[in-house]
Parts: structure tokens; sequence; C-alpha cells
């Protein structure tokens, strides 16, 4: 059970709750972006889980120019030597292909480390053959959620990779999975591995008087150790 988290209470819960692994990021309002040195290595400090870093720079699509491919390359290497034990990267061409070589450059640079491709999968225009492609380049997963907005909606997609990668890959089904539908997603897709959030709204000391960001509210959504609890047994009791 992956749990992408954005703070250092999201990290704490998601590990008393049971989290396997941990996808660690900022903005998970805006899908995931790179973190910060620093809260990778404070995780990294207290985590017995392996800790997957995101690597990308900036919301929006997933073309990039050879300008935002040397910051991703950068900040990977300062990760890897911040305690990452893992990277989760996708990148496409602008006309929604793999981009091959920005990956070959990412995974050389992440190795001997393995590497997830993230949700730009879900925007390809062909999966099977994407998949075929990662396969071929040494992506150890993907996480999916089989084109569609939540995996509960793609599972029809997300069986077929499944059943298509066998053991060549992961599939790992994600976005939208919760405590109630995390048995019907693994039932029907076969998938072993499952990627969620668990979040929860958290209210922090302290008020904002002015409007900072998006909001006045002193709050944030947080994952939620009992959530993910809930979920390992669904994944871990019930295979």
């Amino acid at each position: 059970m992956e749990i992408c988290i954005d703070c250092l209470e999201s990290a704490r819960n998601a590990i008393e709750g049971g989290a396997t692994r941990l996808e660690v990021c900022v903005s998970l309002s805006e899908g995931g972006l790179t973190p910060t040195p620093g809260l990778v290595r404070k995780i990294k400090s207290f985590s017995p889980v392996p800790i997957y870093v995101m690597l990308r720079l900036r919301a929006g699509g997933f073309a990039y120019t050879e300008e935002d491919m040397d910051v991703m390359l950068q900040d990977l290497k300062i990760l890897k030597d911040h305690g990452a034990d893992g990277f989760v990267f996708g990148a496409l061409t602008s006309n929604n292909e793999v981009d091959e070589e920005f990956c070959k450059s990412v995974l050389s640079a992440a190795g001997p480390l393995p590497v997830t491709f993230h949700r730009a999968f879900d925007e390809v225009n062909d999966p099977i053959k994407s998949l075929d492609t990662l396969i071929k380049l040494g992506f150890e997963r993907v996480l999916t959620s089989g084109q569609r907005d939540t995996a509960d909606e793609g599972l029809e997609l997300i069986k077929r990779l499944v059943e298509r990668a066998r053991d060549k890959i992961i599939i790992m089904p994600g976005s939208g999975i919760t405590k109630d539908n995390i048995l019907r997603v693994k039932s029907v897709s076969g998938a072993k591995e499952f990627h969620a959030s668990a979040k929860k709204r958290a209210v922090f000391a302290g008020g904002n008087r002015i409007k900072i960001g998006s909001s006045k509210e002193n709050c944030a959504m947080v994952t939620d150790s009992e959530l993910v609890r809930k979920m390992v047994d669904v994944v871990t009791i019930r295979s």
C-alpha cells in the first residue's frame, strides 16, 4: 500500500497506519510536484519504509523543454543524495507518446534506484503500446487510473494492463481509491499494489487574517492513519 504525502504529519500518519511505501511530493492539490531536499531528508530520518520521490517540475502537461529536463535531472541528483529510495516520474512528447529519450536519461541518472512512471501514462494515445515501451525502458511500475478520472472508473483498462504486464512490470492503480472501493479495485483488476492519499481535513493552530494563496482558512488535507489502516487490512488480510 503506497501512500502519497506532502507534509511531515501525513508521512507519520501513513507510517502509523501501515503504509509499505511513501510517495513524497509537495502540492498534492496540483497532482504532486518535486519536494524539497529538506522534506525528503527529514522523512528519511524516521521512515521505516521506502520513500519514492516525485520528479515533476510544474503542474500542467507532461511535455517538457530542455530547460525543464535539466532542472529535473539536477533535482534527481540532489534528492538521490538526500535519501530517496526511488523516484516517481513521467514524460510525454507533444503528441502524447512516451518521451523515451528523457526517460532514458532519468532512469540512467536514478540507477540503481527504481523508478515508477506516474499518471502521465493516463494521457498516452495507446496504453498497451506505451506499456510495452515502459517495460523495454526498465521502469519498475506504472501508476494509472486506467485513463479515467478514478481507478474505479478505469478498471476495465487496468485489468487489461495487469494481464499484459504479467511479471515484467507492476501495475499500480491509483486515483480515488478509498476504504470503500479498494476491495472492488483489487478483485476486478488483479493488481497487487495500490496507491492512495487517505486524506482528511485538518485544522492547524492560529489563523489567517488575510488571504494567502487561494484561501484564508488555516486547514489542509492530511493523511489519516485510520483510513490507511483500513485499506492496508483489505490489501493484506484479504489477499
